[in-house]
């Protein structure tokens, strides 16, 4: 495991200063940026959008999920929809984070009805390999990331009408972690969270603190006046209104898990410690199985009806 992130710290740096270099070029008033908010899932999804060309991409859409009775629905997916119609925006990717295990994604119900390709990162092989396990999905699960159109190495490049994208792979949440570097701004995912909240756990299988650590360091050496969107926010005791908007500074100052400072033995610490204080994410069982599929429910059985798996005691 230590030459694996030695490995991962070495091959770090070159993307970086691609994505540095991005962050300086770009002109700042090309991008448009609007935040969907979930409060069942905590969970910000994004449509981006060059304002030029009037190509987008959603990030980490919601699919609503009634865990009781087993239902779901579209009204966050169609909240998107909607805007988009009525902007004149054609959606060219919809790009997750990471197989998210609080909520279902709507890439593949999206996609049916405005098109884009769904993409994610490479190493969403790696937890299809272990969940498909866990789940006895059978050979009929492709565990090789065949569900998704794309699947995204560190430091790819691509472009969202004419703004530019540099992918960053941030492990530690999971293997599969990715942020976006749009522009001027930077998607992070469930890798931080606001400087109140601090990071994502790390002990989801393939989960790792001191990758999760060199991640949030790796995007927190950007410049400090970068725009970080979060994925997810969590109100505290102090602070009672929601709130996804960062900067690169503002973190590095005040991330209570991550700012200067904190050594990356103290962090994994703190870290390890508060993982064993969390329970499971409510939507774990459900999300993963859709999402390691790229948002599609498992095909159904022989009565026409699609069936989520319970496994006892594997978690």
């Amino acid at each position: 495991m230590e030459e694996d992130r030695a490995a991962w710290t070495l091959a770090a740096d070159v993307p970086l200063a691609a994505a540095r270099h991005q962050l300086l070029s770009i002109a700042k008033d090309t991008a448009a940026v609007r935040g969907f908010f979930d409060p069942e899932t905590s969970t910000i999804s994004y449509l981006v959008h060059d304002r030029r060309t009037k190509r987008g991409a959603v990030i980490d859409s919601v699919l609503d999920y009634d865990a009781a009775a087993g239902r779901t629905s579209t009204a966050s997916a169609e909240a998107i929809m909607e805007y988009v119609r009525a902007e004149g925006i054609a959606i060219d990717w919809l790009l997750e984070t990471h197989a998210h295990a609080d909520h279902l994604s709507a890439a593949a119900w999206i996609k049916e009805r405005l098109g884009g390709a769904i993409a994610i990162g490479e190493h969403i092989r790696d937890v299809q390999a272990v969940f498909g396990d866990i789940f006895n999905a059978g050979p009929e699960f492709r565990r090789d990331g065949s569900d998704f159109d794309r699947l995204w190495s560190d430091g790819d490049r691509f472009a969202i009408g004419e703004l530019p994208v540099t992918v960053l792979h941030v492990p530690g949440h999971t293997p599969a972690c990715v942020a976006y570097v749009i522009g001027d701004v930077v998607f992070v995912g469930d890798t931080m969270f606001m400087p109140d909240y601090g990071s994502a756990r790390a002990d989801f299988p393939g989960g790792d603190a001191v990758f999760l650590f060199r991640s949030l360091r790796r995007i927190l050496e950007l410049p400090g006046d970068t725009p970080l969107f979060m994925c997810h926010d969590y109100l505290t005791a102090e602070r009672q209104e929601h709130r996804w908007q960062t900067t690169v500074a503002e973190q590095r100052a005040a991330n209570v898990h991550a700012r200067d400072g904190i050594s990356e033995d103290e962090f994994v610490a703190r870290r390890r410690a508060r993982d064993t204080e969390l329970a499971m994410p409510r939507l774990l069982l459900p999300s993963i199985q859709v999402n390691m599929r790229a948002g599609r429910l498992p095909p159904a059985e022989d009565n026409g009806v699609a069936y989520l798996k319970i496994p006892i005691d594997r978690l």
